[in-house]
């Protein structure tokens, strides 16, 4: 098995000023007051945060914010009311989340409000029985789940609705063989997994599918010593990063996924990640327990 470059990622990682990364154990490479800062700056008055100074408010964009600022342990300079007000008016009648006050629905929104209000501790604050209700009538024939109800299935979709379902005690409205069964048919020859049905295989993947298989316990239904295979053979060994595919262009979306996937599969050297909450297990642990894991 080959090895993975740590310290090149963290180069690659820092040279594009993308800090966001805790799995490497580098967290403290970064200068955590000019990254809250940027973040604080990046908040809307409706409370929600958006992707750049600027730019209009998002659900993804505020969780990534408050993910971000869990991993510092800063969640203490946030407004949590305003951000939780911001996180209740998106969601409609039907239980489902608009991402931003345009109304686009999507599952993703749905995993969104529900993990960052999970994180805030404010789970509460929604309807959550509707929001559950939302997300499995989205559920597919072939046990997956799809952006609105019809939609077909996609690993994307099913991690979204599959950690919604973790983090709100929901699990059992799962068909866990039949998902399980569609979730390890994502890997393919190359050992990497793909999204879709005949699609190409992606780095990425190896995080949605991944931690769908471990939230539902079906992990064991793929060869993980392929998969681990695949991910190192995507990585830039002498200038940092890990690509979609094998010999493809680094970027930092790929990156961060890579690093997670090994994580998910107790790649030695990683620091374990959560596979509902997409944070570092110690920070998780000390969010809701007040304690690191050791």
């Amino acid at each position: 098995m080959g090895e993975l470059a740590g310290d090149k990622h963290v180069k690659y990682i820092l040279s594009v000023e993308k800090k966001k990364d805790n799995l490497l154990g580098k967290l403290d490479t970064v200068d955590s007051d000019e990254v809250v800062s940027w973040i604080l700056q990046c908040q809307h008055e409706s409370g929600g945060f958006g992707g750049n100074i600027g730019h209009d408010p998002h659900l993804l964009y505020t969780l990534s914010a408050v993910q971000v600022l869990a991993l510092f342990d800063k969640l203490d300079v946030l407004d949590i009311n305003k951000v939780t007000n911001y996180i209740r008016a998106l969601q409609n009648e039907d239980g489902s989340f608009s991402g931003h006050i345009w109304g686009e629905v999507d599952t993703r929104f749905s995993y969104c409000a529900i993990c960052c209000l999970a994180i805030l501790k404010r789970l509460d604050s929604i309807n959550v029985e509707k929001a559950v209700r939302y997300i499995v009538s989205c559920k597919t024939l072939d046990g997956g789940f799809g952006c609105t109800p019809g939609a077909e299935s996609h690993a994307g979709q099913i991690f979204c609705c599959v950690g919604a379902l973790a983090i709100t005690g929901s699990l059992h409205h799962i068909d866990k063989d039949l998902l399980g069964w569609w979730l390890c048919e994502r890997q393919v020859k190359s050992g990497g997994l793909n999204g879709r049905p005949e699609k190409l295989s992606d780095v990425c993947y190896s995080w949605w599918v991944l931690s769908s298989l471990i939230m539902i316990d079906r992990v064991h239904w793929i060869d993980k010593e392929k998969l681990i295979k695949f991910i190192l053979d995507c990585q830039d060994t002498e200038n940092g990063g890990i690509s979609d595919r094998p010999d493809d262009a680094v970027d930092i979306f790929h990156t961060y996924f890579g690093v997670a996937g090994l994580s998910l599969l107790e790649y030695p050297g990683l620091k374990a990640t959560d596979p509902a909450y997409a944070l570092p297990v110690d920070v998780v642990n000390r969010i809701f327990f007040g304690r690191c894991s050791t």
